[in-house]
């Protein structure tokens, strides 16, 4: 198997003996701000129940998802952005029954 990092060389003609050879670098396209954004976004969705850390991972998420919005490739931002909003209905769900726990006492 050949690894996608790896130049693609291919000799393109023959001439008088010598072999040209055509390197195509194709260039890896990536999201570094959507892909961080996705992670946060999943880790603060198995930590929502830790108040503070969750609250500054959700915020951190939800911001690099939706700058990663505007760069291609898209895919992860946008899942990344879906998630943080569930995140936001989970801290504001935990924060409610935190809060009507302690209304009650």
């Amino acid at each position: 198997m050949e690894n996608t990092n790896q130049l693609n060389q291919q000799p393109a003609t023959m001439q008088g003996g010598q072999t040209t050879v055509v390197v195509n670098q194709t260039e890896q396209k990536s999201n570094g701000l959507g892909t961080a954004g996705f992670v946060l976004a999943l880790i603060c969705l198995f930590l929502f129940w830790i108040p503070v850390f969750d609250w500054i991972l959700w915020i951190l998420g939800l911001i690099f998802s939706f700058v990663g919005v505007f760069k291609k490739p898209r895919g992860l931002a946008i899942a990344g952005l879906v998630i943080s909003l569930l995140g936001l209905i989970l801290i504001v769900a935990i924060a409610g029954t935190i809060a009507a726990i302690i209304g009650l006492s």
